[in-house]
């Protein structure tokens, strides 16, 4: 039953004849006589033969296109059970394959077959969503040139114009169809272009009419999790082997840059897993800072960044070797700094505040402070405030625990790493903070007042003695701004001065110093990194307060405009908190050490002195995140 052929003059009664003789074919299957639905059944398979065949193109194209638009007016006749074969036939067929009139068609009939009957509707969306991608059969290399991005487009367009049509015939039809973009979603292991492929669909569907009812504006945090999945499956010899001199510290002394030794294959490969992965999580990365800049344009920012957040809660924040991921929220902050960028600090600072679970403070401050280090976009003010909160919170952490330890008991020195870790992590920020920010800071007159107010002698100068504990690059570079700044006084840096080489020096820096994450230092991923560039601070371009510039030799600055600059508006909550209550500290006994191997170990982290003495010049501060090469933290 080849019905292109059934022809007479008018097309409109062509087309009545052939429905008709659908539903007679289709009803036949029922009946003890089903040589009609066989007939219809071998038609399909003909048309696809001769369609692929060279020299039956077009009448293979032809008989496809005149038998799906016949079943398209018959599909309130089709049974799954009595008409599996000839579903499967046409469910089974890739728009990547057909010319755009026989995709016309084939949308026709499964928009028609969801609006039929509820039971086809999950059916249809998961062929739609199967044709976000190429099938098997596709080369993938047409993908880069002209017409494959032009096949992409008839294909994509219409698959998307047919989901939007199914979700006005099936309400509900968009709450299933979350589930199938789930569940269908390519995993790390799919080819590179095929992955980004149907992340653009994904991508697309949210922006599109119906996206706020597909999963509730979620399909972003699939994407996040699908970058974590990609991203712990780099290891850090890839990165290494990608550039070696990006992993050191940028202005590293080079006599000490064979002070850790890698293997040498892991410096050589080529095409490795590692490699493959970047490659993937740069490419989608990319894409989803495409995406949120887009949402940041087209009025829907604010539940696209509650996504984000959730995303980043929920995921990014406890993946504590999570090494690119976290920059999507970082870019996304940089799109509205006043706004979300702002909020995000916040978000962070009261996780380390107030939550419940140690380890989320713990990574929350170690967020907090590369983020503060690194955001260009936020204001000096929002820094200076955040700094005050984590200062006052280490000051009356000291009050409390101080308060209740026994002053002869020598014994709790040797395990205060393991049970105060929270209060070092905290003194730790503020540190880090301060080698990037202190000049900023103080060349701002009310600032810099607040900042000389804050109680760093008591935080720093206790029975806790952080300044033994915390990185030695970070301690070195912040007592040489502070001392430059005279925000610290002549003993704590004589005090320092004699602590290095001390035995708790020594203890502390070996197997129970602490090891941090600073999760903002730069990114490895080439394409990602011209996104975050414009808004990231290099510790290259960082002015330190023992710097002299040309206008204390009596040459004119801009110093002056730059203040006025600084100091930007204050964000919402930025008051001062003296007087502030802290929340108890009765969660010191259970800590899960993982989190010690996140570090920023650097090189020359024990050559502190030269021929006996403290070298004149600060210890560099890290440029690139790197694996820690120290001992593991207990």
């Amino acid at each position: 039953m080849e019905l292109a052929y059934q022809g007479t003059e008018n097309s409109e009664i062509t087309d009545r004849q052939n429905v008709v003789l659908m539903k007679k074919a289709l009803m036949s299957a029922s009946t003890g006589d089903s040589d009609l639905y066989e007939q219809l059944v071998g038609t399909m398979h003909i048309a696809e033969s001769k369609r692929k065949s060279a020299d039956g193109v077009a009448d293979g194209v032809g008989l496809l296109v005149t038998s799906l638009k016949a079943l398209s007016g018959a599909t309130h006749y089709i049974d799954a059970e009595q008409h599996g074969r000839l579903l499967s036939s046409i469910i089974g067929m890739s728009m990547w394959e057909h010319d755009p009139i026989v995709m016309d068609v084939l949308v026709e009939f499964i928009v028609s077959l969801a609006g039929s009957s509820g039971r086809y509707v999950d059916l249809c969306l998961e062929m739609l969503v199967s044709n976000f991608i190429p099938n098997e059969n596709y080369p993938l290399e047409r993908l880069r040139d002209s017409r494959g991005i032009a096949k992409k487009k008839q294909v994509l367009g219409r698959v998307h114009g047919a989901l939007k049509d199914i979700a006005d015939l099936v309400p509900l039809a968009p709450s299933r169809l979350f589930r199938i973009i789930i569940d269908r979603m390519p995993n790390m292991f799919t080819k590179e272009s095929v992955m980004a492929v149907y992340v653009e669909s994904m991508f697309r569907l949210e922006l599109s009419a119906i996206g706020e009812l597909v999963g509730g504006g979620t399909l972003i945090v699939a994407v996040v999790d699908r970058l974590i999945e990609l991203d712990a499956e780099i290891g850090w010899d890839y990165i290494l082997a990608e550039d070696s001199t990006k992993c050191i510290f940028e202005m590293e002394l080079e006599d000490q840059k064979t002070a850790v030794d890698f293997p040498g294959e892991s410096l050589t490969r080529k095409g490795s897993w590692g490699e493959m992965m970047a490659d993937k999580l740069d490419t989608l990365m990319v894409l989803t800072f495409e995406h949120v800049k887009t949402c940041e344009n087209s009025g829907r920012w604010v539940e696209v960044f509650e996504s984000i957040l959730h995303s980043f809660e929920k995921t990014v924040l406890p993946t504590y070797k999570c090494k690119f991921t976290q920059f999507v929220m970082f870019y996304a902050c940089s799109l509205d700094p006043d706004g979300c960028g702002a909020r995000f600090a916040y978000w962070l600072g009261d996780k380390f505040f107030f939550s419940n679970d140690l380890l989320t403070r713990m990574s929350s401050v170690g967020y907090l402070a590369s983020y503060l280090a690194r955001a260009r976009f936020l204001s000096t003010s929002l820094v200076a405030c955040m700094l005050e909160r984590l200062v006052h919170w280490c000051s009356e952490y000291c009050k409390i625990s101080i308060g209740n330890m026994d002053p002869n008991d020598q014994t709790w020195l040797y395990g205060r790493c393991r049970h105060h870790k929270l209060f070092y992590a905290g003194c730790q920020a503020v540190l880090y903070v301060l080698c990037f920010h202190m000049r900023s800071i103080m060349d701002i007159p009310r600032l810099k007042s607040q900042l000389l107010l804050l109680p760093f002698q008591q935080i720093l100068k206790n029975s806790f003695e952080p300044l033994q504990v915390c990185l030695p690059s970070i301690v070195q570079e912040f007592v040489h701004q502070g001392s430059a700044a005279q925000l610290l006084d002549e003993s704590t840096s004589i005090g320092f001065d004699g602590m290095l080489e001390s035995e708790f020096s020594k203890a502390f820096g070996g197997l129970e110093r602490l090891d941090m994450f600073f999760p903002f230092d730069p990114c490895l991923l080439k394409k990602c990194d011209s996104y975050i560039r414009p808004n990231y601070v290099y510790w290259s371009t960082v002015r330190t307060s023992y710097e002299i510039d040309e206008d204390e030799d009596g040459i004119s600055s801009d110093d002056d405009d730059d203040d006025n600059d600084a100091e930007q508006k204050i964000a919402p909550g930025e008051e001062s908190l003296e007087g502030g209550k802290p929340q108890s500290f009765d969660y010191l006994d259970d800590f899960n050490d993982s989190l010690g191997n996140m570090s920023i170990t650097p090189k020359n982290s024990f050559h502190w002195k030269v021929g006996g003495e403290i070298s004149k010049f600060p210890m560099q501060m890290p440029s690139r995140i790197r694996p820690s090469m120290s001992p593991e933290s207990l």
